[in-house]
């Protein structure tokens, strides 16, 4: 039976927690599972390696996870926080002696193609920068024969693309999910959705709307992803429903199809 592996990189706001300059409970908590890196996913696809977002922590994660090899990337949306580490790509291209593709919506790809032409451009024979494909979504992808599904969630002013990777799914930087996107979202092993603080946000969702949402998906698992230092890990864990928990840095979970 087909398995993925997926390793959360980072589950963090886009200020990262500790916050810089700030000294609340949270960021000066000594917890491991405090420290909280921008918002990123890797997924081992058997033997395939598939990266969700490269924000500007993506080097560190990279280094302290050991990823060995990245064969396409997910983008959601091109916000600084989920985008500004692409140039750390090229070590993969580098070692890989190749391309790598990149999939995400048309506004995103246009975003990303401008802001980053030079990686774009034809390899040359020193791999000093990234050399990307940008490919759009079909909905006849798969990644590695795993079926892959996107979705356009708000995101205040702009969209975000959701990800469901075979029952696996990615549902970042996001304040509301239609009736039929939570339909196409059922049968999850796992969700990981949006959570960035206690309170309501224009272009997120709060606890109390992300642990509703995840009511109404029903997968066995749900991980609160992309929180700000508002929300202490313990003190999270503690108010979560059954079946719903903080996701960490590092945290690593796996499915079949």
């Amino acid at each position: 039976m087909p398995h993925i592996r997926l390793t959360v990189l980072g589950c963090g706001s886009s200020s990262g927690t500790p916050a810089i300059g700030c000294t609340c409970p949270v960021c000066t908590s000594p917890h491991p599972k405090n420290r909280r890196s921008r918002c990123s996913a890797w997924l081992d696809i058997g033997g395939q390696g598939w990266q969700i977002d490269t924000g500007p922590d993506f080097r560190s994660q990279a280094l302290r996870e050991q990823l060995p090899r990245i064969d396409g990337v997910l983008y959601t949306h091109p916000h600084a926080d989920h985008l500004n580490g692409i140039d750390d790509l090229r070590g993969f291209c580098y070692k890989q002696q190749g391309s790598i593709p990149i999939y995400g919506s048309a506004a995103t790809l246009a975003n990303i193609s401008e802001r980053f032409d030079y990686a774009f451009f034809p390899p040359g024979s020193h791999w000093n920068r990234p050399v990307l494909e940008a490919r759009p979504l079909t909905d006849s992808l798969t990644l590695n024969g795993a079926p892959l599904q996107h979705f356009q969630m708000p995101h205040g002013h702009w969209h975000t693309t959701a990800y469901r990777i075979a029952n696996i799914a990615w549902l970042t930087d996001i304040n509301h999910i239609s009736s039929a996107q939570i339909a196409a979202l059922q049968g999850l092993d796992h969700l990981f959705i949006d959570c960035l603080s206690p309170r309501p946000y224009p272009s997120h969702l709060s606890f109390d709307q992300a642990c509703d949402y995840a009511e109404q998906i029903g997968a066995r698992h749900t991980w609160l992803i992309h929180m700000t230092h508002a929300l202490g890990y313990e003190e999270l864990l503690a108010a979560c429903p059954p079946g719903i928990a903080p996701a960490y840095d590092g945290l690593t979970i796996n499915s079949s199809y």
